[in-house]
């Protein structure tokens, strides 16, 4: 085995693989000897992690349910494997609880000296929250990037920490004067998230192409941008479109939703943490995730256990603003229900002004600590001294 134990993060998703490596690279510079290992992406190697596999790629991702599962089946043996010849100190699970709950498992059988710090909580808080029996045997601490959460888990004795969350610490939440590729318009400004998954895009966008043919009915000069947030959604968003190409007066820009949400008078969010980057920018938002009425009714309302579901209104809530945002979930489908909602958002008035101090409200929250320097001192205290 290597003389030193290590930490492992092991992260499966593109955001997990950005929030992984703001912490890997402070661990680093606090710590340059401390051996850091990483299931994960570019980001956190480029931070300075030795990386055993490659696990955020989108082609991955968008293998089915079964190649999904045997392809983690066989990861989980090469990691056992590796596990037989590394020592850790520590495991950080980073997001996707599905996929890192076995890896919790294992490292808790076979190195149950280690610490497991779970980087982003797992929402059980939102629907299952019976896991967190299996939670609070598979974790020593959570840092948590929401307000609200560390409450919830230390009432149900799970250590946590509220640690913040990256966006807030690059974002100012000053509107910036608009990307020159961007539409010059002096109508309403609209910006469209329709999220970065595939089943969010597949889900959402035909609602959100059919809101925004009605409000271009009914406003006059409206122009809209899709943050698109990679070239694979922008071809699928391609793809569900008409004749495959956007409608006049919709664009899209690619991976760079800070200059659309910076550019927008408003925004309709598929809800996620695209709900928390346009508060950060202090974007007014209606908030949505569309879901057939069957599952709802057969399982969703039974498996959902809160009925305040957006971040902006979950943080809202706890800290006494009530809900902050229009959100409409579950929802159906009804593009009028969308309309009704964004209009009051399109043009200067009180909506947009209620929003803008709640906002403000929320960032004070989220500005009091760095994001890395918090979560690099939960975790180095949870570890035992050098």
């Amino acid at each position: 085995m290597a003389d030193r134990p290590g930490i492992l993060f092991t992260a499966f998703e593109p955001s997990g693989d950005h929030i992984a490596s703001a912490l890997i690279a402070e661990l680093k510079q606090r710590q340059p000897d401390r051996p850091i290992y990483a299931l994960g992406g570019p980001q956190m190697q480029r931070s300075g992690a030795a990386l055993i596999e490659s696990t955020t790629d989108h082609a991955a991702m968008l293998l089915g349910a079964a190649a999904q599962a045997k392809q983690h089946l066989q990861r989980l043996g090469r990691l056992r494997r590796w596990l037989d010849n590394h020592e850790i100190e520590a495991l950080v699970p980073t997001d996707s609880p599905a996929a890192n709950w076995s890896i919790c498992s294992m490292v808790r059988k076979h190195q149950p000296q280690a610490k497991i710090v779970h980087l982003v909580a797992p929402q059980l808080w939102a629907w299952a929250p019976w896991r967190v029996r299996k939670l609070r045997r598979l974790t020593d601490h959570v840092l948590c990037t929401q307000p609200f959460e560390p409450e919830w888990f230390r009432y149900r004795d799970v250590n946590a920490t509220f640690v913040g969350h990256p966006l807030y610490d690059r974002i100012t939440g000053e509107k910036l004067p608009p990307a020159d590729e961007l539409p010059k318009t002096d109508g309403p400004k609209l910006a469209l998230l329709p999220g970065s998954r595939q089943s969010e895009v597949k889900r959402n966008w035909p609602t959100m192409l059919e809101t925004y043919r009605r409000l271009h009915a009914s406003h006059r000069g409206i122009a809209a941008v899709v943050a698109a947030s990679d070239e694979a959604r922008q071809q699928q968003i391609l793809r569900m479109s008409p004749l495959g190409v956007l409608p006049s007066g919709i664009e899209m820009s690619v991976g760079d939703a800070d200059a659309v949400l910076n550019w927008a008078d408003a925004a309709l969010v598929v809800s996620g943490t695209a709900t928390l980057h346009a508060a950060a920018h202090s974007t007014p938002m209606v908030v949505f995730y569309n879901i057939s009425r069957g599952a709802w009714h057969l399982a969703g309302r039974w498996l959902v256990q809160t009925r305040t579901m957006s971040l902006p209104n979950l943080i809202g809530e706890s800290i006494g603003l009530g809900r902050v945002v229009p959100e409409l979930m579950p929802h159906f489908g009804d593009a009028d229900a969308l309309v009704r909602a964004l209009s009051p958002l399109l043009a200067e008035g009180r909506s947009r002004h209620a929003q803008h101090i709640a906002f403000a409200a929320i960032r004070k929250r989220f500005t009091q600590q760095r994001f890395e320097h918090a979560a690099a001192d939960a975790l180095l205290a949870v570890l035992p001294e050098a």
